[in-house]
């Protein structure tokens, strides 16, 4: 793995793909550490943007002409490269959406308030993302269902166990991130879904955090929905998708409606179209779909095996150089961790933190990073999030280091 690593590796010619990182951000060069937030786009995401609204823009599916013919191939080619990306069975079943949030929403406002009655119970961890935890709590609320939460660690896991514990004959729904925003913790998430399929439920994996980092298969995990966003996988933003198996799709109800998610509509009744038809109302984000693709073809030209072992050894040497600054403690120490370093300087702020490390031009994501529970779990307002992306260096390590070093030597 090594060999290959520095076979497919040249970090320069990588570099150069993405304009945004060649600039001096307050007089200083630009170290970008806030992936986890969204990714930078290679060049050749912006140019398909570019081609498609100088080209052949045009809206899709029932055109006959030319543009929209073109258009429609462009976009479901996006489609079937998704499949691909995640192993799913057939393109039918992943659904375009305008992200995570979205996709979450979409779940549980059809899924869950299609199946849950009250006394029913939905599981999800302590270290959600708002976006799987209040969608749960507005259908669990309407429906007279309980939301049950897996403690975290003070290392930032969960533990198999008190999942376990919780999984009863209740339990209808799992809804669980595969990898923490905040602290960057890889759930045991096949060991998850096996355990709760046992018990009868379906499982949801929110997939923002992993997709970009780990090599994702849906057939081998056996998840029954999926939801990811590509902004922070080197894409446009405002463009996620939704997997679900076929047959739950299938009998689940309409999100929205209008548009291509209908075959026949009268005023008496309207007949609904086929997945992923019936998901995806409306004019979709065409231009931003299409390059899509070109995102995907990055990350598998790069290799995602390749990708994860190079990014491992930044977390570490990351996790090594902060670890040796005085007054600085890590938050989330998780065994199996995506790129997420999640820190606190004693007696400062995260918010003050952030702005001194942006006058040097170090960009990094401060506060509770949408997982208040979870920061109230540590006891604390938030933290300052360095999040890694396969263009970052050793180097811009050392500068966020030496940086934090500083702060941290003025504090009394």
């Amino acid at each position: 793995m090594e060999t290959a690593v520095k076979q497919s590796f040249d970090i320069a010619a990588i570099r150069a793909q993405f304009p945004v990182l060649n600039q001096e951000v307050n007089g200083y060069p630009l170290t970008y550490l806030d992936n986890a937030a969204t990714t930078q786009k290679p060049m050749r995401v912006i140019e398909a943007l570019t081609e498609y609204y100088t080209s052949y823009n045009s809206n899709i599916h029932r055109g006959i002409h030319t543009l929209a013919e073109k258009a429609t191939h462009a976009f479901e080619v996006t489609r079937k490269e998704i499949q691909k990306f995640i192993n799913a069975p057939e393109s039918e079943e992943v659904i375009f959406t305008k992200g995570t949030s979205e996709s979450l929403n979409l779940v549980a406002a059809t899924y869950g308030r299609q199946n849950l009655k009250a006394g029913d119970e939905v599981i999800v961890t302590g270290l959600e993302h708002h976006s799987n935890i209040v969608p749960w709590q507005m259908v669990c609320e309407e429906k007279g269902a309980k939301l049950k939460v897996v403690p975290v660690s003070e290392k930032g896991e969960i533990n198999l166990d008190d999942f376990k514990n919780l999984l009863s004959d209740k339990t209808k729904i799992v809804s669980v991130a595969y990898a923490s925003n905040a602290l960057g913790t890889v759930n045991p998430v096949k060991e998850i879904i096996n355990l709760a399929h046992q018990a009868g439920a379906v499982v949801i994996l929110d997939a923002a955090q992993a997709l970009s980092h780990l090599n994702v298969d849906v057939q081998s995990l056996d998840c029954d929905f999926m939801a990811s966003s590509f902004h922070k996988m080197y894409g446009p933003t405002g463009v996620g998708f939704l997997y679900g198996k076929r047959h739950l799709l299938e009998e689940m109800p309409p999100y929205q409606g209008g548009g291509e998610m209908i075959k026949e509509v009268t005023f008496e009744k309207t007949t609904y179209n086929e997945i992923p038809f019936k998901f995806e109302a409306g004019t979709p984000n065409i231009a931003d779909i299409v390059a899509t693709k070109e995102a995907i073809d990055f990350i598998s030209e790069l290799g995602k095996e390749n990708i994860h072992t190079y990014e491992n050894k930044l977390l570490a040497y990351g996790t090594e150089k902060l670890s040796q600054i005085d007054k600085l403690r890590l938050i989330g120490t998780a065994d199996h961790k995506v790129g997420v370093l999640s820190f606190v300087l004693e007696g400062m702020h995260p918010f003050d933190v952030g702005m001194m490390l942006d006058a040097k031009g170090i960009a990094v994501r401060t506060g509770h990073h949408c997982t208040m529970p979870l920061m109230d779990r540590f006891g604390l307002e938030g933290t300052v999030r360095a999040s890694l992306a396969v263009y970052n260096t050793k180097e811009e390590l050392d500068v966020l280091a030496e940086s934090l070093f500083k702060i941290s030597s003025r504090i009394k």
